[in-house]
């Protein structure tokens, strides 16, 4: 009787842990869909997990293909060290492809989140104005909405027609517009559809409320608008240093290392005759090779202008994301610069040497 009443908890145990890590995974796909809806892709948890699954067994594929070839033909490498090699591959290498994958479109969905917000945003003057005519002209809140909705309005209009079809199920109209406004972490949005919502609750004149709130977005983004101009000059400042001054700096410092060890070379045999007459002097060339240096030089860029296009971000416009666009932009240009000016300046210094 002991060893069933033991047997049951066993099973009861492993029955609650079953359902905990059932719940937690439709928990994380609940999560996923959810991040999926905001970004606006419409694919299903289940199909990107196979999808991004199938991208690690071809790139696992075409690397596995690779070693054969190269270790077989090339270095003539034994089977029984490439067979090994192919089994770390699938087995460490997978996983941590697998894991840089997620990692990866999780960045993207959260920039495409950000980017969607921006766009209502943008907008969201213009469509406020627009049903506050339409209240205006003797329309209803519902049709308001749905008949200020513009092409040009993008995303936002994408979003109002999901509300339109939502109420037109049968949801309350309250209801529909805050599921919409908590789909979006934007702070403009929720107090705006909160005052709406308010105000119909309130029943008060809703037109000229929505004109107020259009008219008070609009000043908001003047007021930001001032205060960016106001720290342009910090602007300016870093994105000089950034993508002008860093380069050539280091393309001189390279040039610089050429120079000393070119001088430590040809003084070489200076020294060696110096203390074969009897002087003591010695002449070295520098430790640093210049193909170090320049790899150091390029890192360092790559490096600087991320966390400069971060930084010009925040000044700018408060929020780190808005900053991503301008990344590419300042590695490419610090680096093209950096490779200009080592050419021209080590074919000057090459005139005076």
């Amino acid at each position: 009787m002991l060893k069933l009443n033991i047997f049951n908890k066993i099973l009861k145990k492993k029955k609650n842990a079953q359902q905990d890590r059932s719940a937690n995974i439709q928990k994380r796909r609940h999560k996923l869909k959810s991040y999926l809806e905001k970004a606006g892709f419409n694919i299903s948890p289940e199909n990107l997990s196979k999808r991004l699954f199938n991208v690690c067994i071809l790139i696992s594929l075409a690397i596995s293909s690779f070693l054969l070839y190269h270790f077989s033909v090339t270095l003539g490498i034994t089977w029984s060290t490439i067979l090994l090699s192919i089994f770390a591959l699938w087995v460490l290498v997978f996983i941590i492809l697998l894991f840089m994958l997620w990692l990866l479109f999780y960045i993207i969905i959260d920039l495409r989140i950000f980017k969607r917000k921006i766009d209502i945003e943008d907008v969201l003057p213009d469509y406020l104005q627009l049903t506050s005519s339409n209240i205006k002209a003797g329309m209803t809140i519902d049709r308001a909405l749905w008949y200020a909705v513009r092409p040009r309005f993008g995303v936002l209009a994408n979003e109002i027609e999901m509300v339109a079809k939502e109420t037109m199920r049968g949801e309350d109209l309250k209801n529909a517009l805050q599921k919409f406004a908590d789909k979006y972490d934007s702070v403009m949005l929720k107090r705006s559809i909160s005052l709406l919502i308010e105000g119909i609750e309130a029943g008060g004149e809703i037109g000229e409320l929505l004109n107020k709130i259009a008219i008070n977005i609009q000043e908001n983004k003047l007021m930001k608008r001032e205060m960016a101009a106001n720290v342009m000059t910090y602007i300016i400042f870093i994105s000089f240093a950034t993508i002008a001054a860093a380069p050539v700096l280091f393309a001189l410092s390279g040039v610089l290392i050429k120079v000393i060890t070119n001088l430590g070379t040809n003084l070489g045999g200076v020294g060696s005759a110096a203390s074969s007459a009897g002087f003591s002097i010695s002449f070295s060339t520098t430790k640093i090779k210049y193909s170090d240096f320049k790899i150091f030089a390029i890192v360092s860029l790559l490096i600087t202008s991320f966390f400069s296009a971060t930084i010009i971000s925040i000044i700018k416009s408060g929020n780190a994301k808005s900053g991503f666009k301008y990344i590419p932009i300042f590695m490419i240009t610090s680096i093209v610069l950096f490779l200009i000016a080592d050419m021209v300046l080590g074919k000057l210094i090459g005139l005076f040497l």
